[in-house]
């Protein structure tokens, strides 16, 4: 049983956010912490022209009511929406508010990561604490 569970919640289809916050959820002790979070991508320069002025504080907004709604199944949930690339991202939230254990969702396997998604095998490979995939 672990007491701090980091549940990354990305928002593509093809990703099982409800199945790895169960699998968070049975692995947590019982006053265990479980934080959701999501990594916000760094949008290129040459995009960001092309979007409304407010577009990351609504886009902002947006994740954090949902992982809020979330976040009400757990009796000791928090949330956190960062920004960078996700795999460094997640890892270096994990080591700095000692998480103990890390469950990702994993898709889209390429040729560089033959049986886990690029974010998830950066995770497995990186961080200090343990990780459960979900594929």
């Amino acid at each position: 049983m672990y007491d701090h569970v980091l549940v990354p919640v990305a928002y593509h289809e093809e990703r099982d956010a409800q199945g790895a916050l169960d699998i968070a959820q049975a692995l947590a002790a019982p006053d265990a912490r479980i934080t959701l979070i999501h990594v916000m991508d760094e949008i290129p320069s040459y995009a960001i022209t092309y979007l409304p002025e407010d577009f990351r504080t609504e886009t902002r907004k947006s994740i954090e009511a949902d992982l809020a709604k979330r976040a009400e199944q757990f009796g000791n949930a928090s949330i956190a929406v960062i920004e960078g690339h996700a795999g460094r991202a997640i890892t270096d939230y994990a080591a700095r508010h000692n998480v103990d254990c890390i469950v990702i969702a994993s898709h889209r396997p390429g040729v560089q990561d033959l049986f886990l998604g690029s974010t998830a095998a950066r995770v497995v490979r990186h961080a200090d604490c343990s990780v459960h995939v979900l594929r």
